[in-house]
């Protein structure tokens, strides 16, 4: 089908979170303690609830951390509020990022998103500097095996209501609307799918191939705001 979906991007992404297992699990915890305050802890009734789980589990989060989380967020021990917080700017290159946070005190959360950009050649923009450049959607990676028919993935997809499929060389990408995303992952999980990536992300509409000289900044731009705890995604346009 139509598109660009990066795929390498996505799994540089994962390499990092599965290197980095115990600030994910954390930073996952946080997402379920907020959608339980926003729609209670019942993932049957909640589907935002229910597909933050589904991360969970494709980010191989033990389901005693899942349920303590829960039970956090449910009041049965002492839950903290955090807020959501989205940041826009600029990295060496002219790359455009996204930043996703969850907090329980922005100034410091500001502060060190602030430093981080400035630290590594980076500016933070205000709202709506770089959003223009993304679309947001849902996002279903499928890791390919010889066994996999691409005629049958794609239609597969399309019938669950998913609105484009792309097959790169080691897996499939598949894109929904963010509003038919929980339909989506329900259809796709009831035909035996395992997903390497399961969520609603921020996806550019184009990307930017940096100059050589602004790699490293880069990914030292990138590994510092993915370092901060209360940095929960962080997205860009560049195609290394």
């Amino acid at each position: 089908m139509s598109g660009h979906s990066k795929f390498h991007n996505i799994k540089a992404t994962k390499d990092k979170a599965d290197a980095k297992r115990s600030s994910i699990f954390t930073k996952i915890g946080r997402e379920i303690q907020v959608a339980v305050k926003l729609g209670g802890p019942d993932p049957s009734t909640n589907s935002k609830l229910a597909d933050v789980i589904a991360k969970a589990r494709s980010n191989n989060m033990p389901n005693d951390n899942i349920t303590r989380s829960i039970k956090k967020a449910s009041g049965e021990s002492n839950a903290e509020n955090y807020d959501e917080i989205t940041y826009e700017g600029y990295g060496p290159g002219g790359v455009a990022f996204i930043v996703e946070c969850l907090t329980d005190n922005k100034n410091r959360t500001a502060g060190d998103v602030r430093h981080a950009f400035d630290k590594h050649n980076g500016n933070l923009g205000t709202s709506g500097s770089v959003m223009f450049m993304f679309d947001r959607k849902g996002v279903f990676v499928i890791e390919k095996t010889d066994e996999m028919d691409e005629d049958e993935i794609m239609m597969n997809a399309l019938d669950a209501g998913a609105d484009d499929v792309i097959s790169e060389d080691e897996a499939f990408v598949i894109y929904s609307n963010p509003s038919s995303f929980h339909q989506v992952r329900e259809n796709l999980e009831k035909l035996g799918y395992k997903f390497i990536t399961n969520e609603i992300q921020f996806v550019p509409s184009n990307y930017v191939i940096p100059e050589e000289s602004s790699i490293s900044s880069l990914e030292k731009l990138i590994d510092a705001l993915e370092s901060l705890d209360d940095v929960q995604n962080v997205y860009h346009n560049a195609d290394f």
